[in-house]
Formats: C-alpha cells, sequence, structure tokens
C-alpha cells in the first residue's frame, strides 16, 4: 500500500473498510450457500445476493486503493450502484414480496443485516465525498506505474 494510501486510510476509512469487507463475507458466504442449495426455488433473489456480494467485493477494493483518481471514480460507481440496489430491492421487497419470497441482502432495506446494506453507502459516498484523492497520489501512481513499462522498453 502506498503511503497516500496508508495516510488516507485511518480512522473512519478503515472501520468503513472493514465493514465492507465483513459485508462481502457475509454476502459472498450466503450466496453461494443459497446458490449452492437452493437456486432453483428463487433464481432471481439468489442472484441478486451474488450481485450485492460482487458490489461489496469491489467497493471494498475500490475504498481501499481510492487514493487515486481511478479507484476512487470506481468506489464511486460501486457505492451508488449499492445504494440504488438496496433502495429498489427494497422497496420492492415489500411491495411485491411474492417475488422476494426469500431474502436477498438488499432485502427489506438490509432488514437480515440490522439494516446495515441501507446505512453503508451513505457513509461510504460521504467518506468518498470529504476525502477525494490528492492530485500528487495520481501522479505517483501513474509515474510508478510508467517506470516498468519503461525500463522494459530500454
Amino acid at each position: 500500500m502506498s503511503s497516500s494510501a496508508r495516510r488516507r486510510m485511518t480512522g473512519i476509512g478503515r472501520v468503513l473498510v472493514a465493514v465492507y469487507a465483513i459485508m462481502a463475507l457475509a454476502a459472498l458466504g450466503r450466496s453461494f450457500v443459497q446458490i449452492a442449495q437452493r437456486f432453483d426455488e428463487a433464481p432471481i433473489a439468489y442472484s441478486l445476493s451474488a450481485l450485492a456480494a460482487a458490489v461489496y467485493v469491489l467497493a471494498t477494493l475500490a475504498l481501499v486503493f481510492a487514493g487515486t483518481r481511478r479507484w476512487y471514480v470506481v468506489a464511486w460507481i460501486a457505492i451508488t450502484f449499492e445504494l440504488l440496489g438496496v433502495l429498489i430491492v427494497g422497496t420492492l421487497s415489500l411491495v411485491i414480496p411474492d417475488v422476494f419470497h426469500h431474502p436477498t441482502v438488499w432485502s427489506v432495506f438490509g432488514y437480515g443485516y440490522l439494516f446495515i446494506p441501507l446505512v453503508l453507502p451513505f457513509v461510504g459516498l460521504w467518506w468518498l465525498r470529504t476525502h477525494p484523492p490528492a492530485a500528487q497520489a495520481d501522479v505517483q501512481a501513474e509515474v510508478e506505474s510508467e517506470a516498468p513499462a519503461t525500463e522494459a522498453r530500454r
């Protein structure tokens, strides 16, 4: 991890990454068991659980590396997608419960996860807004990524 990433990952940033990592593991485990054991019972719901798991994994990685502009943008996209997912799936699970008879990570706005899926994207987006990547971090990352390519050409 670069020094700029270490400087950014303090306090609430570390807690945020830890919570995202826990959610990623929980959603991965849940979706794996659901798909492996009972996929034919509710393919839409269990596929949504797998999608939520993938989003949490991507958001975790993006937050860890959000010191660079590229990963910062990926974090914004992943967390915004997560927010839309939990709001849409949460609403649909209340409006048409027959489709969501089998719970997903985002059903009823994350009720099965103590509403953490509902609160987490708001905290994540706030953190991204208050911790934009430094211009120096972008330059340093580009220099580091260009160095091996330049040496290989010689």
